[in-house]
């Protein structure tokens, strides 16, 4: 008998990636949901005998999930598969009935370790072959429309992968959807794992948002920006990178109400100078720019040189601070990431801007990756 499986992931790339982790030879219907509020609905339609659930999700997110599934008693073996590794997340969507908690990008390997050790999956299945070739994951051969979700019938199993054109240098670049997906994923995992250096930095509980991506002028990423001011002043620092065909400039910017708090947790004898929260900022930059850098590399398999960062400004509004370096942009790829630190009100936003030339470096490494 078929296992009724429910991915739920707001990420078109991520459920592709994880449809073709499943382990071979598993007999499953698959469904999918791109929210929390169509996860619920498809289980309590009967689609989600296991559910693999993402935590950053619009509408209802992956907690608010398991928090409906544990009210309404709902008949489902959650395991939740996060960019977010923060240990407080682990311990918190276990704490709410999880199965487990598995790191993205998910292999096929460790989903079937771990499909395996709760009796999800069987050694048996494992063994049956017969009609899945050995590079094949469970996916995408007869798909049907049931009230909005995709169900995949059992049949021979064939990988469809995410198309994403090469950009020539001649050809004016967009940004389709199915392109921002796709660095949105790659930007949720690697601020998961700046989060999750953070979190254990501070000892606290990184808020984690779901990242902004745009192609857009930097007039317009002024505009983008300017509910951060909130009429606040903020302090920004700014890193350049570069790799192979690719360069871009990290800004991370800090709303200076935010210091105090900020040096009470990484226990910085507070003084309202200039210097202490200038060290303050470079602490943070390092950490946020440096793991956020290292988590994108790690997955499109490159090696990002970092310069030396320089101080946009201290106490000004947001506008100035990118007013002031508007020429080194001009047309950006803008991944914008707003982290929070769960009660604390410290307002701490990583802009990564990748130049318009990058984007045939990078559109060509996403293409590889889903392969």
């Amino acid at each position: 008998m078929s296992t009724k499986l429910l991915i739920c992931d707001d990420s078109n790339m991520a459920r592709k990636q994880l449809a073709r982790s499943l382990p071979d030879g598993w007999d499953v219907e698959l469904s999918f949901a791109t929210n929390g509020v169509e996860g619920v609905e498809a289980i309590k339609a009967g689609k989600g005998d296991v559910l693999l659930l993402d935590l950053n999700m619009p509408e209802m997110d992956g907690y608010q999930v398991l928090e409906a599934i544990l009210e309404q008693d709902l008949p489902t073996l959650t395991i939740v598969v996060s960019g977010d590794i923060q240990p407080e997340a682990h311990k918190r969507v276990t704490s709410l009935g999880a199965l487990d908690f598995i790191k993205k990008p998910v292999s096929k390997e460790k989903l079937t370790e771990v499909l395996l050790s709760y009796g999800v999956f069987s050694k048996d299945e494992q063994g049956v072959d017969s009609v899945v070739e050995p590079s094949s994951s469970a996916i995408l051969e007869s798909v049907i429309e049931n009230n909005n979700q995709k169900v995949v019938k059992p049949a021979p199993l064939k990988v469809i992968p995410v198309e994403v054109p090469a950009a020539k240098s001649s050809e004016l670049l967009t940004l389709s959807s199915d392109l921002r997906d796709c660095y949105q994923e790659i930007a949720n995992v690697a601020m998961g794992r700046a989060g999750d250096l953070l979190a254990r930095l501070l000892d606290v509980f990184v808020e984690l948002p779901i990242p902004n991506v745009n192609f857009i002028e930097v007039s317009e990423l002024r505009m983008a920006l300017k509910y951060v001011e909130a009429n606040e002043s903020t302090s920004g620092i700014c890193q350049g990178f570069i790799s192979a065909g690719i360069s871009g400039e990290a800004l991370l910017i800090l709303n200076d109400s935010s210091f105090k708090d900020i040096a009470s947790l990484m226990n910085y004898q507070y003084n309202e100078d200039e210097g202490t929260e200038l060290e303050l900022l470079m602490d943070l930059a390092n950490v946020l720019i440096g793991a956020c850098l290292k988590g994108i590399s790690e997955q499109l398999d490159i090696d990002f040189s970092q310069g030396h960062p320089v101080v946009l400004g201290q106490h000004r509004k947001i506008s100035e601070l990118i007013a002031n370096n508007a020429s080194k942009w001009k047309k950006t790829l803008a991944i914008e990431i707003s982290y929070r630190i769960e009660n604390y009100p410290v307002k701490c936003d990583l802009l990564l801007l990748f130049t318009e030339k990058s984007m045939q470096t990078l559109n060509n490494k996403l293409a590889y990756l889903l392969e």
